[in-house]
């Protein structure tokens, strides 16, 4: 069947929080975080439903996910040096073939990422870094 859509809203999560550590994305609650004080270190990114439900229990092989992380960064440029999916590594396949190696300084970076079931437990993670100044 066909479905046809005029519009979609995201729920878009804004959040006074400085990236640092290990942040958890919760997919049942947004589709967007922005965090917008400025980055204080590297990241590792940790996609989950929520913190009682993991997103392999709220998907089926065979669908896909798309979440925006956007992190602001001051004079000191930060990033994302890890990625997870329900606290597990998962290795993500970069746009352009090249993890990056840095952020972008007094800019704002957002990170697309693509996820899709491929079977229990187990993700293709497709992910961008684009920078907005």
């Amino acid at each position: 069947s066909t479905l046809t859509i005029q519009q979609a809203i995201e729920k878009t999560t804004v959040s006074a929080t400085a990236a640092t550590g290990t942040i958890n994305f919760d997919a049942l609650t947004q589709a967007v975080l922005y965090y917008t004080s400025n980055a204080s270190a590297n990241w590792t990114l940790n996609i989950r439903g929520s913190a009682g439900a993991s997103l392999d229990s709220i998907m089926a092989v065979g669908e896909s996910m798309t979440f925006a992380f956007m992190v602001t960064n001051g004079g000191t440029a930060y990033y994302q040096t890890g990625f997870q999916i329900d606290g597990n590594a998962v290795t993500p396949k970069w746009s352009g073939g090249t993890a990056p190696i840095a952020g972008n300084s007094s800019s704002i970076d957002i990170y697309t990422i693509t996820v899709i079931k491929t079977a229990s437990a187990t993700f293709t993670a497709l992910e961008n870094q684009t920078k907005f100044a």
